[in-house]
């Protein structure tokens, strides 16, 4: 589980691709001395297990299913990625939960500068939109976001200067593919609401309704 607060970029320093899977080595520019084998890192926001560190660099599988659904199959030497560490169990969760496992992808529709600040408006399929709330949260290559408008088909987000100076967001141009994750509890609301409106049809009783969420004090 990570938190969408990138801790900083990577260089891709090899690719390797074997039948349909992909093998990536990357040089971080920050300090991951305790990185181990075995542990979770978030790359452009997909969530990859550590194979092998060689000094300053480590190396992670990628599987045929993951290159489908995300950017990462377009990875080359020398290309910028961001970063991020599972998050503990005793740190701060300042951006949202995100788990790691993309959705799918969008394409940057426009990018304009406002002042200080940089708007990028990116284009999803309809299947991800109805998951976008304004206000609510979404994970852009990994950054924890927060939606200022939407549609059906696209949403706007604003990126404040820090979190252009620490990532490789505004490096993307019109035109790109960035990889997407929406917020994993509106998906759980959804399947919830869908199997219980199901379960009503079939005239069958959940459990689960109004009632006894006031009670057991779920909602108030």
């Amino acid at each position: 589980m990570f938190t969408g607060l990138v801790e900083g970029t990577g260089i891709i320093k090899a690719v390797r691709r074997i039948s349909n899977d992909m093998t990536i080595t990357v040089s971080p520019v920050f300090d991951m001395d305790d990185l181990k084998e075995g542990d979770s890192v978030a790359v452009d926001g997909v969530c990859l297990t550590v194979t092998d560190i060689v000094k300053n660099r480590f190396s992670m599988d990628i599987s045929g299913e993951t290159l489908l659904r995300s950017t990462l199959g377009k990875l080359k030497h020398g290309d910028e990625v961001n970063l991020e560490r599972a998050l503990l169990l005793t740190d701060r969760l300042g951006g949202h939960l995100v788990s790691g496992h993309v959705d799918g992808v969008g394409v940057i529709l426009k990018k304009e500068t406002k002042q200080r600040f940089f708007i990028l408006r990116v284009e999803i399929n309809e299947h991800l939109s109805r998951y976008s709330i304004e206000k609510g949260s979404i994970a852009v290559d990994g950054i924890s976001l927060t939606i200022n408008q939407c549609g059906d088909k696209f949403f706007e987000v604003n990126i404040i200067p820090q979190t252009a100076r620490e990532t490789t967001i505004l490096r993307k141009t019109v035109g790109d593919m960035v990889n997407i994750e929406m917020d994993v509890i509106s998906k759980y609301i959804e399947k919830f609401f869908l199997r219980r409106e199901s379960a009503k049809n079939e005239n069958i009783n959940s459990g689960i309704d109004l009632e006894m969420l006031l009670k057991r004090g779920f909602i108030k």
